[in-house]
């Protein structure tokens, strides 16, 4: 099975995010994926005898959701940070949605705030069900307890205390929760949003 690639992330220089963060940040999105391929190339190793390492393999199996999602939560993350804040285009498809389904913009961006405040460590997410054709919330516990089949992720929000430990006490992540958003790249979201719409045309 071909490896999966570390990405690099052109993250500019942020507003309540400090580059000491994401730096340390960017150092633990290389260990999942540094993990997740070496979790496949031991799954590989220990399939060559699946009867004899059956409960070794289920472990690895159970390990390799909690590499790969979060691998994979964090190159939404850091993607998002890309290129500098950008405000979200009243003229996009995405805006229309989000104010037609949820009311207003800000009504839905207070309910995604506060799924991002659910006590514990996790992620919030927006995804795009082709199914029905809405946007759908999620709290992922850790990285990898509650994604939603079938769904494409929009906007992954970060909410372990390693995201923001270097700027903000525990008590004080509402503070980095707004910082985010006031380095958020909507472009890049709207990107995401237009991918999941034309994945199921």
């Amino acid at each position: 099975m071909k490896p999966y690639k570390e990405y690099t992330f052109e993250v500019p220089e942020l507003i309540g995010i400090s580059k000491k963060n994401i730096e340390e940040h960017l150092k633990l999105y290389a260990g999942y994926v540094k993990h997740t391929n070496l979790i496949l190339e031991k799954i590989d190793e220990f399939s060559k005898d699946s009867e004899k390492n059956a409960y070794i393999l289920g472990e690895l199996q159970r390990r390799f959701g909690f590499e790969f999602d979060g691998m994979r939560n964090h190159e939404y993350y850091f993607k998002s940070l890309e290129e500098g804040a950008k405000n979200i285009n009243l003229d996009e498809e995405l805006y229309t949605v989000l104010t037609t389904q949820f009311g207003s913009f800000d009504a839905w961006l207070a309910r995604f705030k506060s799924i991002a405040l659910t006590r514990g460590v996790g992620w919030a997410m927006l995804y795009y069900d082709h199914h029905t054709e809405q946007l759908v919330h999620a709290w992922v516990e850790e990285q990898h307890l509650g994604h939603l089949t079938g769904l494409e992720p929009i906007l992954a929000l970060d909410m372990w205390e390693h995201a923001f430990v270097y700027d903000y006490p525990t008590s004080e992540k509402k503070k980095y929760v707004e910082a985010f958003f006031e380095n958020l790249n909507w472009s890049i979201i709207e990107k995401n949003f237009s991918n999941a719409r034309k994945l199921s045309a």
